[in-house]
Protein backbone atom coordinates (compact mmCIF):
# COMPACT_ATOMS: atom_id res chain seq x y z
CA UNK A 1 0.00 0.00 0.00
CA UNK A 2 0.95 3.61 -0.49
CA UNK A 3 0.19 6.58 1.73
CA UNK A 4 -0.64 10.00 0.32
CA UNK A 5 -0.36 12.93 2.69
CA UNK A 6 -0.66 16.63 1.94
CA UNK A 7 -0.72 19.94 3.77
CA UNK A 8 -1.68 23.25 2.20
CA UNK A 9 0.85 25.58 3.79
CA UNK A 10 4.53 25.39 4.67
CA UNK A 11 3.67 26.10 8.33
CA UNK A 12 1.76 22.83 8.63
CA UNK A 13 3.24 19.38 9.13
CA UNK A 14 2.40 16.11 7.39
CA UNK A 15 3.68 14.15 10.37
CA UNK A 16 0.26 13.80 12.06
CA UNK A 17 -1.28 12.30 8.92
CA UNK A 18 1.73 10.03 8.40
CA UNK A 19 1.69 8.74 11.99
CA UNK A 20 -2.05 8.07 12.07
CA UNK A 21 -2.13 6.34 8.67
CA UNK A 22 0.90 4.22 9.59
CA UNK A 23 -0.91 3.10 12.76
CA UNK A 24 -4.02 2.18 10.73
CA UNK A 25 -1.88 0.22 8.27
CA UNK A 26 -0.22 -1.67 11.13
CA UNK A 27 -3.61 -2.50 12.76
CA UNK A 28 -4.90 -3.89 9.43
CA UNK A 29 -1.67 -5.73 8.61
CA UNK A 30 -1.05 -3.61 5.49
CA UNK A 31 2.56 -3.13 4.35
CA UNK A 32 3.39 0.46 3.48
CA UNK A 33 5.74 0.37 0.50
CA UNK A 34 5.82 4.09 -0.29
CA UNK A 35 4.78 7.43 1.18
CA UNK A 36 3.94 10.36 -1.10
CA UNK A 37 3.91 13.79 0.59
CA UNK A 38 3.05 17.18 -0.87
CA UNK A 39 3.92 20.01 1.50
CA UNK A 40 2.64 23.55 1.12
CA UNK A 41 0.50 22.75 -1.93
CA UNK A 42 -3.22 23.44 -2.18
CA UNK A 43 -5.56 20.60 -3.09
CA UNK A 44 -7.05 22.93 -5.70
CA UNK A 45 -3.82 22.65 -7.69
CA UNK A 46 -3.78 20.22 -10.59
CA UNK A 47 -1.79 17.03 -10.76
CA UNK A 48 0.95 18.82 -12.72
CA UNK A 49 1.53 21.18 -9.77
CA UNK A 50 1.55 18.46 -7.09
CA UNK A 51 4.70 16.38 -7.64
CA UNK A 52 3.98 13.70 -5.01
CA UNK A 53 0.39 13.27 -6.22
CA UNK A 54 1.66 12.96 -9.78
CA UNK A 55 4.17 10.29 -8.66
CA UNK A 56 1.35 8.50 -6.81
CA UNK A 57 -0.77 8.44 -9.98
CA UNK A 58 2.16 7.07 -11.97
CA UNK A 59 2.62 4.36 -9.35
CA UNK A 60 -1.07 3.49 -9.65
CA UNK A 61 -0.72 3.24 -13.44
CA UNK A 62 2.23 0.83 -12.98
CA UNK A 63 0.37 -1.06 -10.20
CA UNK A 64 3.30 -0.54 -7.83
CA UNK A 65 0.82 -1.06 -4.95
CA UNK A 66 -2.68 -2.39 -4.50
CA UNK A 67 -4.07 0.22 -2.10
CA UNK A 68 -3.79 3.95 -1.46
CA UNK A 69 -4.52 5.42 1.97
CA UNK A 70 -5.13 9.11 2.61
CA UNK A 71 -6.17 11.06 5.67
CA UNK A 72 -9.28 12.47 4.02
CA UNK A 73 -10.91 12.97 0.63
CA UNK A 74 -9.93 16.65 0.65
CA UNK A 75 -6.24 15.64 0.83
CA UNK A 76 -6.66 14.06 -2.62
CA UNK A 77 -8.24 17.12 -4.23
CA UNK A 78 -10.76 19.90 -3.99
CA UNK A 79 -12.32 19.54 -7.43
CA UNK A 80 -15.04 16.93 -7.82
CA UNK A 81 -14.05 16.46 -11.44
CA UNK A 82 -10.40 15.75 -10.52
CA UNK A 83 -11.45 13.48 -7.67
CA UNK A 84 -13.76 11.46 -9.91
CA UNK A 85 -10.93 11.13 -12.45
CA UNK A 86 -8.59 9.89 -9.72
CA UNK A 87 -11.17 7.39 -8.48
CA UNK A 88 -11.61 6.18 -12.05
CA UNK A 89 -7.84 5.61 -12.35
CA UNK A 90 -7.87 3.61 -9.13
CA UNK A 91 -10.85 1.54 -10.20
CA UNK A 92 -9.40 0.90 -13.66
CA UNK A 93 -6.19 -0.49 -12.16
CA UNK A 94 -7.99 -2.44 -9.39
CA UNK A 95 -6.27 -0.38 -6.70
CA UNK A 96 -8.26 0.03 -3.47
CA UNK A 97 -8.66 3.30 -1.57
CA UNK A 98 -8.79 3.90 2.17
CA UNK A 99 -9.91 7.33 3.43
CA UNK A 100 -9.35 7.56 7.18
CA UNK A 101 -11.70 10.43 8.10
CA UNK A 102 -14.56 9.20 5.92
CA UNK A 103 -14.11 5.56 6.93
CA UNK A 104 -14.13 4.50 3.27
CA UNK A 105 -12.31 1.29 2.42
CA UNK A 106 -12.93 -0.06 -1.08
CA UNK A 107 -11.35 -3.40 -0.15
CA UNK A 108 -14.61 -4.20 1.72
CA UNK A 109 -18.03 -4.86 0.14
CA UNK A 110 -19.54 -1.80 1.87
CA UNK A 111 -16.65 0.38 0.69
CA UNK A 112 -17.03 -0.87 -2.89
CA UNK A 113 -20.76 -0.10 -2.73
CA UNK A 114 -20.03 3.44 -1.53
CA UNK A 115 -17.42 3.81 -4.26
CA UNK A 116 -20.02 2.74 -6.83
CA UNK A 117 -22.51 5.28 -5.48
CA UNK A 118 -19.91 8.04 -5.75
CA UNK A 119 -19.48 7.12 -9.40
CA UNK A 120 -23.25 7.22 -9.98
CA UNK A 121 -23.51 10.66 -8.38
CA UNK A 122 -20.58 11.95 -10.41
CA UNK A 123 -22.15 10.66 -13.63
CA UNK A 124 -25.45 12.31 -12.66
CA UNK A 125 -23.67 15.61 -12.02
CA UNK A 126 -21.94 15.45 -15.44
CA UNK A 127 -25.30 14.78 -17.11
CA UNK A 128 -26.90 17.74 -15.32
CA UNK A 129 -24.06 20.04 -16.37
CA UNK A 130 -24.40 18.85 -19.98
CA UNK A 131 -28.17 19.54 -19.89
CA UNK A 132 -27.64 23.05 -18.49
CA UNK A 133 -25.07 23.86 -21.17
CA UNK A 134 -27.32 22.55 -23.94
CA UNK A 135 -30.29 24.53 -22.58
CA UNK A 136 -28.17 27.69 -22.36
CA UNK A 137 -26.99 27.32 -25.97
CA UNK A 138 -30.57 26.74 -27.16
CA UNK A 139 -31.76 29.85 -25.28
CA UNK A 140 -28.96 31.94 -26.80
CA UNK A 141 -29.85 30.74 -30.31
CA UNK A 142 -33.55 31.47 -29.68
CA UNK A 143 -32.60 35.01 -28.64
CA UNK A 144 -30.75 35.42 -31.92
CA UNK A 145 -27.29 35.49 -30.37
CA UNK A 146 -24.45 34.42 -32.58
CA UNK A 147 -22.46 31.51 -31.15
CA UNK A 148 -18.82 30.72 -31.81
CA UNK A 149 -16.03 33.00 -32.81
CA UNK A 150 -16.90 36.46 -34.07
CA UNK A 151 -16.52 36.87 -37.81
CA UNK A 152 -13.40 38.54 -39.13
CA UNK A 153 -14.07 42.01 -40.46
CA UNK A 154 -14.21 42.13 -44.27
CA UNK A 155 -11.42 44.68 -44.36
CA UNK A 156 -9.13 42.46 -42.32
CA UNK A 157 -9.84 39.44 -44.56
CA UNK A 158 -8.89 41.56 -47.56
CA UNK A 159 -5.67 42.64 -45.87
CA UNK A 160 -4.81 38.99 -45.15
CA UNK A 161 -5.29 38.03 -48.81
CA UNK A 162 -3.33 41.07 -50.00
CA UNK A 163 -0.43 40.28 -47.66
CA UNK A 164 -0.38 36.69 -48.89
CA UNK A 165 -0.30 37.93 -52.49
CA UNK A 166 2.79 39.95 -51.55
CA UNK A 167 4.47 36.72 -50.47
CA UNK A 168 4.27 37.08 -46.68
CA UNK A 169 4.15 33.89 -44.62
CA UNK A 170 1.15 33.01 -42.50
CA UNK A 171 3.11 33.86 -39.33
CA UNK A 172 4.23 37.22 -40.76
CA UNK A 173 0.65 38.07 -41.73
CA UNK A 174 -0.65 37.16 -38.28
CA UNK A 175 2.03 39.27 -36.56
CA UNK A 176 1.54 42.22 -38.91
CA UNK A 177 -2.25 42.31 -38.53
CA UNK A 178 -2.40 41.30 -34.85
CA UNK A 179 -4.51 38.19 -35.41
CA UNK A 180 -4.01 34.51 -34.77
CA UNK A 181 -2.29 32.10 -37.14
CA UNK A 182 -5.45 29.97 -37.15
CA UNK A 183 -7.50 32.97 -38.26
CA UNK A 184 -5.10 33.60 -41.14
CA UNK A 185 -5.35 29.95 -42.19
CA UNK A 186 -9.16 30.09 -42.00
CA UNK A 187 -9.35 33.25 -44.16
CA UNK A 188 -6.93 31.87 -46.74
CA UNK A 189 -8.70 28.51 -46.99
CA UNK A 190 -12.07 30.26 -47.46
CA UNK A 191 -10.68 32.38 -50.29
Amino acid sequence: MALYIRVSTDGQTTENQRRELAEVAERHGWDVVQVFADKGISGAKGRDQRPAFDALCKGIARRDFDMVAAWSVDRLGRSLQDLVGFLGELHGKHVDLYLHQQGLDTSTPAGRAMFGMLGVFAEFERAMIRERVTAGLARARAQGKRLGRPPVADGKAGKVRAARDKGLSVRQIADKLGIGVGTVHRILSAA
